[in-house]
């Protein structure tokens, strides 16, 4: 138990003191408000959006504004793809994608402040509309094709982007493990149940991969700055430099 509690305090710890940190304030009751406007606005939408898709009057309001799908011109899915980040999937409970939301959001808000978390968001889900057409270019043969049939599919909504802060959260924080679990669990659902969701979700990581890669890269030069005075090969200055909301 004693290997098992400093193993986890070494993967979540400094994920877990950001969050922490930034909760502290004089008036803890006014935290969503306050500390996650963003995510508290991001639920409410998706809940809205949810409850007037499933109405008789608001189902082609919603797939008007907000459904992405492949064989849609590419100017008018950029129009949609904003709003499709908060329209859950039709087929799956609605409380799941809410508490997703909820929880991936508010942590990468807390962690990364709202401009940052959301840019990521959009980015995840930009990258799974971009490649929902280069697969159906491609063609169901390609390695990464996929059949003319799925042009006709809603893309995922916020999974992909819940995902990709996921993934991005942990890495910027020192969770690797759990990075690389998201990221096994993403493969292993393609896996098991090829379909345009799995596939988009793929996409979304292998663009905040990209992502982590080019802040990694970025940084890397005044990391080697800060080691060269000390001579030592661990410290304070080793790891990547705080992002400031």
């Amino acid at each position: 138990m004693g290997s098992l509690a400093r193993w986890a305090r070494a993967e979540w710890g400094p994920l877990y003191g950001t969050v922490r940190a930034a909760l502290r304030g004089p008036r803890p009751w006014a935290m969503p408000v306050t500390a996650l406007p963003m995510t508290a606005v991001a639920v409410l939408l998706t809940a809205l959006l949810q409850f007037a898709q499933n109405r008789p009057w608001g189902f082609r309001l919603v797939q008007g504004l907000g459904a992405v799908r492949a064989e849609d011109p590419l100017w008018l899915s950029l129009l949609r793809t904003p709003l499709s980040l908060f329209v859950p999937a039709l087929d799956l409970p609605v409380w799941g994608a809410l508490a997703q939301v909820l929880l991936v959001f508010g942590i990468a808000e807390l962690c990364l402040g709202w401009r940052r978390a959301l840019g990521i968001a959009y980015l995840a889900t930009l990258a799974g509309t971009l490649y929902a057409r280069l697969g159906i270019t491609l063609g169901a043969h390609a390695p990464f094709g996929l059949p003319w049939t799925d042009a006709q599919v809603v893309d995922t909504g916020p999974s992909a982007a819940v995902v990709g802060l996921a993934v991005f959260v942990a890495w910027r924080h020192g969770a690797y493990a759990t990075a690389a679990a998201v990221t096994v669990a993403m493969v292993a659902e393609v896996l098991a149940k090829e379909n345009l969701a799995g596939k988009e979700h793929l996409a979304a990581l292998m663009a905040v991969g990209s992502l982590c890669l080019a802040v990694a890269v970025r940084h890397h030069p005044q990391r080697l700055l800060q080691r060269r005075p000390s001579g030592n090969r661990a410290g304070p200055g080793s790891g990547l430099p705080p992002i400031q909301s």
